[in-house]
């Protein structure tokens, strides 16, 4: 098949605009079998195009952007026509895609894995949060043949919209990510916590780190691990400080993909505390390394919990302190939860994920179409 890709950025020639691993790895193996063309909406200040991981992507580099891409799009379909078009996150590329779709009458296949389908207005997160960005979300939806998303939650609220959509996990690469067993915690050790997020509204690093208060209050000896981009300027450092925990956590900044396996992989749990997640990948990492998680009830970890995860109210770093200290004192129950989520996570790694698309795009351009009117 010819396909063509609309992803919001993370295929720039450098690591600038902030690299997505998971579609680095979809991309990868959907090119072994199809001709694929990406078409990114951010990583490059000019037009370029260029040969990544055996695609070919493509760059509008300036603006109107939107404009740009679809015009690409329907350049290149005129050139040998696309057999389907598939886009990640629903705005703008969901959009795009369904104009190009429209356009050159092609079947689109919409993955859904930001936060466009959700509203956060206290920290003036999420598509939903405005008319406009409403509006630009039934026009993403609607526009799809079919819409994916990575876990039941995500299905959940795409439901709510008004649209059917299907669960397909965004997986880890075997060979990229390297599996490890489970690893037995020895009794007295110092608790190994690492949590691994840009440090933003939404990652919630306030409750991470008033929960971290509640555990020195409690007299855990642990260590906290954070690794991501500091976005808030310092503020999460600050709060470390001012919560009484500045020598318990070590902040790392953005790691380079090697470096997080080994910093994950050391860990006992992985901490979440989010106040929306699609998946994230991180907790299928974490899993594939042997390393369960205690976080808040989204994505990946309320649809796996109890038996594979634990799961505590948004926004409530007593519960998550709380959990985390029970969890911690009970080595029988995390072991059991670590092989479960491996189990989980390495029932649809990356090469399930590509498979499962391929065979998605398969139904779609020789089948009818569910979530509204045949192309």
């Amino acid at each position: 098949m010819k396909l063509g890709l609309v992803v919001p950025g993370g295929v720039a020639r450098t690591s600038e605009d902030g690299r997505i691993p998971c579609l680095h790895w979809l991309i990868e193996r959907l090119a072994r079998r199809h001709e694929v063309h990406v078409y990114s909406l951010r990583g490059a200040p000019r037009p370029d195009r260029y040969s990544f991981l055996g695609a070919t992507v493509h760059h509008a580099g300036v603006r109107p952007l939107s404009l740009r891409t679809l015009a690409a799009i329907v350049a290149e379909h005129g050139r040998r026509p696309f057999d389907l078009l598939h886009a990640f996150w629903v705005t703008p590329p969901g959009v795009i895609a369904a104009w190009a779709g429209t356009m050159i009458r092609r079947p689109v296949l919409l993955h859904v894995g930001g936060n466009e389908v959700v509203a956060l207005p206290e920290i003036r997160y999420g598509g939903l949060s405005t008319r406009r960005g409403r509006f630009w979300v039934r026009v993403g939806l609607a526009g799809a043949t079919r819409i994916t998303a990575a876990s039941q939650p995500m299905l959940d609220v795409i439901r709510a919209r008004g649209h059917t959509a299907e669960r397909v996990p965004l997986g880890v690469a075997l060979e990229r990510w390297c599996v490890a067993a489970p690893r037995p915690r020895r009794a007295g050790a110092t608790a190994r916590l690492v949590h691994v997020a840009d440090l933003n509204l939404v990652k919630d690093q306030t409750t991470l780190l008033e929960a971290a208060r509640r555990l020195a209050e409690r007299g855990v000896v642990f260590q906290l691990d954070i690794a991501g981009r500091d976005t808030l300027g310092g503020a999460v450092a600050n709060l470390a400080r001012q919560c009484g925990v500045g020598d318990h956590v070590r902040f790392h900044g953005h790691l380079p993909h090697e470096r997080l396996h080994a910093l994950v992989t050391e860990a006992d749990l992985l901490w979440l505390s989010s106040r929306h997640e699609a998946g994230p990948l991180v907790v299928l990492e974490a899993a594939v390394v042997g390393v369960p998680t205690v976080g808040t009830a989204v994505g990946h970890v309320a649809e796996w919990a109890p038996e594979a995860a634990v799961a505590v109210p948004v926004c409530d770093p007593e519960a998550l302190a709380r959990e985390t200290v029970r969890l911690l004192g009970d080595e029988a129950r995390r072991l059991s939860l670590a092989r479960e989520a491996q189990r989980r996570a390495l029932a649809c790694d990356a090469d399930w994920t590509a498979c499962r698309f391929e065979s998605l795009y398969d139904k779609i351009v020789n089948g009818a179409r569910p979530n509204g009117r045949d192309r």
